[in-house]
């Protein structure tokens, strides 16, 4: 299993290797120390090799050179590893952790198997995914950076919870949830804290459910409290499933796997993109939700206190049917259509 750095990498990672376990393979992940892999691979009790390399896109030059020179000491590091366990295939998830084994798997012969979660391919997949047995996509747009005849469509392999969440019936009170990630979001965070005024001088019915990230947290709660408005601030949520259940609306970021849960989850959006994701996959992310009718989509420079008041306002009036075209895109069965692909790269 190739890839790492973010959840967004790692947690597809994590189900397509829970699924070849089921069926009997065994699962080594490579990755790097300073990557969240680091922590949740073993966690979820998978074996992990680690290597040295960093990123290519949006560093300065300091870390890029050190990026050069180290591509190729941990491109042959994984060749010594491959040489040793005879891989019979190998999944990437794309990014920079992903490159060096992608790499050496091509030149041992070993079939890979690849997925891109975003709109726009990152450099690994842009490079290496001509190589692939299959590029496995999330947005159909994507296909057009791979050789024709070589992508599916599968979606993004996400927790099952997410799905077959049935359509909430919204009461008089608009439920809804702000999440930046894990770390928070310092855009979402002082947008929500401009909103609460205009909410409150209107009388907007509405119940806000805001995970801050751990820096924000005391500050943001404390100014909430003062608010008057229903609701609470944490710094994270550990059941994400169970938030959006009891969900209206979602203001979020446009990772990849946060829209493959808001589409599996079938709720509507507000999508705001990171401006700083390398070739700008967030915004493309959004862009694709936005032209489906499941989402709006607000720029990180635009977005307000005004702008998210506004924006909750309009989609308060459509939240059924963007729902329903937010449960259009999601896939299920990415997982298991990723492991019956490995095992079909095997036997050929």
């Amino acid at each position: 299993m190739a890839g790492g750095g973010t959840g967004g990498h790692v947690l597809p990672l994590l189900a397509v290797a829970r699924e070849l376990k089921r069926r009997g393979h065994e699962v080594l992940f490579i990755g790097t120390k300073r990557g969240i892999e680091g922590r949740l691979v073993p966690a979820a009790e998978f074996a992990i090799e680690f290597i040295e390399i960093g990123g290519m896109k949006g560093v300065g030059l300091g870390r890029l050179l050190h990026t050069i020179w180290s591509l190729p000491l941990s491109t042959l590091q994984v060749l010594k590893l491959l040489s040793a366990l005879r891989p019979r295939g190998v999944f990437s998830m794309g990014g920079y952790v992903a490159g060096p084994t992608v790499a050496a798997a091509l030149l041992q012969g070993v079939p890979v198997i690849a997925m891109e979660p975003n709109a726009a391919p990152g450099i690994t997949n842009r490079w290496f995914g001509r190589f692939a047995r299959k590029t496995l996509l999330t947005f159909p747009e994507a296909a057009r950076y791979f050789p024709a005849g070589k992508t599916e469509v599968t979606g993004l392999p996400i927790r099952s919870e997410f799905f077959g969440m049935a359509p909430r019936r919204r009461d008089s009170v608009l439920r809804l949830l702000i999440t930046g990630g894990s770390a928070g979001s310092r855009t979402l965070n002082h947008a929500a804290r401009g909103s609460w005024p205009l909410f409150r001088a209107v009388n907007f019915p509405i119940h806000i459910l805001h995970q801050t990230g751990r820096d924000a947290w005391e500050e943001t709660r404390s100014a909430f409290a003062e608010s008057g408005l229903a609701g609470e601030v944490v710094p994270f949520i550990d059941d994400m499933p169970g938030a959006y259940r009891s969900s209206d609306l979602i203001v979020s970021r446009a990772g990849a796997g946060a829209v493959s849960e808001i589409a599996a989850a079938g709720r509507p959006s507000i999508l705001v993109p990171y401006p700083y994701a390398a070739d700008q996959h967030q915004l493309r992310n959004a862009e694709a939700f936005e032209k489906a009718g499941a989402a709006r989509l607000a720029l990180d420079r635009e977005m307000s206190g005004e702008r998210l008041f506004e924006l909750v306002q309009d989609v308060a009036g459509r939240i059924d049917e963007m729902g329903e075209a937010a449960r259009k895109l999601a896939k299920p069965g990415a997982a298991e259509r990723a492991a019956d692909l490995l095992e079909e790269s095997i036997d050929s």
